[in-house]
């Protein structure tokens, strides 16, 4: 169905790849079409959605080639706001986890692609650079948003100043993304991190991505009366009366989604 990234679904995960391997997965407007087509699709019926890229990058970011072919004037606001942005807000608010499975270099917009997703794993000698101010740009992509709140003022300032590579390991330790994993690891690792996720109680993470985002813009009485009406909810539902079941039972929970 899609010419630039391949869906497989198994187990309740989805994963779409970006497969551009020979441009080091750059972010054509064909690939941003196609994973947000994909992503709707998928989102009716996965339990988590995983990101990953082909070959030995996740995403070297914007197409300059592909971009070039729209003439000298390139619309740079027009592709971001018709383009990138349904994309970007398709994987923020997308109803369940997503996970970005950063296998290599994530550059550009590619990277902030990356930020986009719930949690952040990348392979050891995985490397996030926002590599704009290069060619004379600024970060985009949702860089200048994810960034100050992920590694703080001090630390965005610099990395899009001097666009200066971030190994996985030091993304990790800076609080960028969630977690770095040896190479040797990283696809199993990944693979039982989305289990994990695919089976767990779907209803109650969707409350945990609604209460955490846009949290740091509510003051402290928004936030507890938020927390009270969800956490109201979730005691409704199937999922909390099996979680108790099973942690009385001493056995594992089997969690529907429900």
């Amino acid at each position: 169905m899609y010419s630039t990234i391949t869906v497989t679904e198994a187990g309740g995960v989805a994963t779409l790849t970006l497969n551009r391997p020979e441009v080091m997965n750059a972010l054509s407007s064909q690939m941003r079409a196609d994973l947000l087509a994909a992503l709707q699709e998928v989102q009716t019926r996965a339990r988590v959605i995983v990101f990953t890229g082909a070959g030995r990058a996740f995403c070297s970011g914007q197409d300059l080639a592909d971009a070039i072919t729209l003439g000298p004037d390139l619309p740079l606001e027009q592709i971001l706001r018709d383009e990138y942005e349904p994309l970007l807000n398709a994987i923020y608010d997308c109803p369940v986890p997503t996970i970005a499975a950063v296998n290599g270099a994530a550059a550009g917009a590619g990277a902030n692609l990356a930020l986009a997703a719930d949690v952040v794993i990348a392979a050891e000698s995985a490397s996030f650079v926002q590599a704009f101010t290069r060619i004379g740009l600024i970060p985009d992509a949702g860089g200048t948003w994810w960034l100050p709140r992920q590694i703080g003022a001090a630390r965005a300032m610099g990395a899009a100043l001097f666009a200066d590579k971030i190994m996985a390991r030091q993304a990790a330790d800076w609080g960028m993304i969630y977690e770095a994993v040896a190479d040797a690891d990283f696809a199993t690792h990944v693979a039982a991190r989305a289990t994990h996720l695919a089976q767990g109680p779907t209803l109650a993470y969707r409350a945990v991505k609604q209460a955490l985002r846009g949290a740091l813009s509510r003051d402290l009485p928004a936030q507890l009366a938020l927390e009270a009406q969800l956490q109201g909810a979730m005691g409704k539902t199937a999922d909390f009366r099996e979680g108790v079941a099973a942690f009385l039972e001493k056995r594992s929970p089997h969690f529907r989604g429900a």
